[in-house]
């Protein structure tokens, strides 16, 4: 018998392989950010935000690489090797770890609800971003 309201561990990682990382994911969590910012239009990143405690990086913490913008409160980690951006610190959540739907393992965008962000107005709209589980 399944537990329908038991946590889901996702893998995922780069494009190469190098970087790998599991995320806890409570079932009503399931849904994600698309951002139209500049930067995550760009990468297409799905923003999926969790606590640091239900984040583990696996492997490839000595691949990783940083860029920063604007506030530099952002912390837009990508390997460095194949260039991917599978999770980072996020402006809005500085405290907690956002993982980029994208690069989990396998297809499991569609387990997802996608939710629309007006990034290109961050100021105003942040208030309405849900605090990470």
């Amino acid at each position: 018998m399944t537990n329908l309201d038991a946590p889901i561990t996702y893998a995922g990682g780069c494009h190469c392989g190098a970087v790998r990382f599991q995320v806890v994911v409570d079932p009503e969590q399931h849904q994600v950010v698309d951002c139209n910012c500049s930067i995550c239009r760009k990468k297409g990143f799905l923003h999926l935000i969790v606590a640091q405690e239900r984040f583990t990086l696996l492997s490839g913490g000595d691949t990783l690489t940083t860029y920063t913008f604007n506030t530099g409160t952002a912390k837009h980690t990508f390997c460095r090797i194949c260039g991917m951006h599978p999770f980072y610190t996020p402006r809005s959540h500085p405290d907690a770890v956002d993982v980029n739907v994208r690069c989990l393992d396998g297809d499991q965008l569609s387990r997802f609800q996608v939710q629309p962000f007006d990034g290109q107005n961050w100021e105003e709209n942040v208030d309405t971003l849900k605090p990470a589980n």
